[in-house]
C-alpha cells in the first residue's frame, strides 16, 4: 500500500493524523503531545516528503529512511512527527483486517493493571494521600505513583522536607498492600539520590523513576548499582544507539519507553527487543489521556517482556484541559484497578468530530 495522502489536526497540546493509501484505505495516529502544532509542522515539512507515494509493507524500513533523509535533525521533533504516520498506520492495517492493532503485535484484547500516576507537586502529602485513596476506594487502584524532589530541580525539593515527608506519609496512610512507585524527574546528583532511595526502601516502595538527569546514564546506573529498589528510566529518549547503550551498560532495572517521544510502534518494537535479550522489563511512559495511553495498552498485552503496569493519568481538566472532548465516548474506563483493551479493530476509538473543527487542518498529498 502507498500513501496518498497525509493529513494532520493539531493544536497546541495534542495532534491527530490521518493517513490514506492510494487505494483508499485510511487510518488515524497521533502526534506527540506537548508543542504538536510544532511537531505537525515537522511532520509535513520533513516526514511527509520521504513517504508520501512509497510503499507501508516495511514500516521499518521506510521510517529509517525518514531518519537517514532528515540526518540532520536527529532530535525529538522528527521522532514524536513520525510517531504520527506511524500509529496512523498501524490502525490502518489493523482495520484492513479487521481486527485491533494487538492482535497484530501478537496479542489477545483485555484487561492490564494500572497504576495511578500524580503529576502533582503543588499539594502537601497528605493533600496528595487524600485523593490518592479516593481513587483506592473508588476505581479499585493497588499501585500509585507520586513526585519526589522538584522537577530537573538540581539537588532542590519542590519545598524543603516535602521528599522525606511524602514517602512515609503515602505508605502510613496507603496501607501496605498497595505498590508505591516515585519519580523525581531528573532532580538529583548520585549522592543524593541515592540517599533518597534508602529512605524509599525503608518504606516498601518498588519503584524509583529518573533520579539523576536522564541524559546523564552513567549517574543513573550508579544509582542503581547502590540499591535495591528497581531504578527506572528512559521516556525522555528518541535516539536508538542510547537505548542500545543504556540497555547494555544496564543504566536502569526497568526500561520506560514513551511511544510518541521515540517516534512509534515500530522503533518501540526495536527497544522492547533489546530489552528482552537482556532480560528487562518495559513500563512504558504515559503520562496523559491521549491516543499514547491507547498505545501503550495494546502494547503491554502484546509484549513478552512488559511490566507490571499501565501508567494512568489521574490529572483531569483543571490539569490537562485539553483532554477534555477529544474521543467520542470514554476509551479509559478503569474497573477494579484495570483497563481494558476492546477487540473494536485499529486502535478502538473515534476521534470527536467536533474538536477535528477546531483544530489546526494542513494536508500533503502524492500527486496523481
Amino acid at each position: 500500500m502507498k500513501i496518498k495522502r497525509i493529513e494532520s489536526f493539531s493544536n497546541e497540546c495534542v495532534g491527530f493524523v490521518r493517513v490514506t493509501t492510494e487505494n483508499g484505505l485510511q487510518g488515524w495516529g497521533q502526534v506527540s503531545t506537548y508543542h504538536s502544532d510544532i511537531t505537525a509542522a515537522v511532520l509535513h515539512r520533513q516526514v511527509a516528503p520521504w513517504t508520501l507515494g512509497q510503499d507501508t509493507t516495511d514500516l521499518d524500513d521506510l521510517l529509517d529512511l525518514v531518519t537517514e533523509r532528515e540526518h540532520k535533525f536527529p532530535g525529538s521533533y522528527l521522532r514524536r512527527a513520525m510517531g504520527g504516520l506511524d500509529t496512523a498506520i498501524w490502525d490502518l492495517r489493523a482495520k484492513q483486517q479487521g481486527k485491533p492493532v494487538v492482535e497484530l503485535l501478537g496479542g489477545t484484547p483485555g484487561s492490564i493493571r494500572a497504576y495511578a500516576s500524580s503529576m502533582k507537586r503543588d499539594i502537601t502529602p497528605m493533600q496528595e494521600a487524600d485523593r490518592l485513596k479516593h481513587l483506592r476506594d473508588t476505581k479499585g487502584f493497588d499501585a500509585f505513583k507520586m513526585r519526589a524532589g522538584a522537577e530537573v530541580g538540581r539537588n532542590q525539593d519542590e519545598w524543603p522536607g516535602r521528599t522525606e515527608e511524602i514517602i512515609p506519609t503515602m505508605r502510613r496512610e496507603l496501607g501496605d498492600s498497595v505498590d508505591l512507585l516515585i519519580d523525581a524527574n531528573s532532580c538529583y546528583t548520585p549522592e543524593r539520590a541515592i540517599e533518597v532511595g534508602h529512605i524509599l526502601q525503608d518504606n516498601n516502595f518498588c519503584h524509583y523513576e529518573e533520579p539523576c538527569p536522564y541524559w546523564e546514564l552513567d549517574q543513573t546506573k550508579q544509582v542503581t548499582d547502590a540499591l535495591d529498589i528497581d531504578v527506572t528510566g528512559g521516556e525522555q529518549d528518541c535516539d536508538l544507539p542510547t537505548w542500545k547503550r543504556m540497555i547494555d551498560m544496564r543504566a536502569v532495572d526497568i526500561v520506560q519507553p514513551d511511544i510518541m517521544y521515540l517516534g512509534g510502534i515500530c522503533r518501540t518494537m526495536r527497544v522492547v527487543k533489546m530489552a528482552a535479550e537482556a532480560g528487562l522489563p518495559v513500563t512504558p511512559h504515559c503520562a496523559n489521556l491521549s491516543m499514547v495511553t491507547l498505545f501503550t495498552m495494546h502494547l503491554l498485552r502484546a509484549i513478552p517482556n512488559a511490566g507490571k503496569y499501565l501508567e494512568f493519568a489521574i490529572e483531569g481538566a483543571d490539569y490537562y484541559p485539553w483532554q477534555e472532548g477529544i474521543f467520542l465516548g470514554n476509551p479509559f474506563e478503569i474497573t477494579d484497578g484495570k483497563a481494558t483493551v476492546t477487540d473494536i479493530p485499529g486502535w478502538g476509538v473515534e476521534i470527536n468530530p467536533e474538536w477535528l473543527a477546531k483544530s489546526t487542518y494542513q494536508c500533503s498529498e502524492f500527486p496523481d
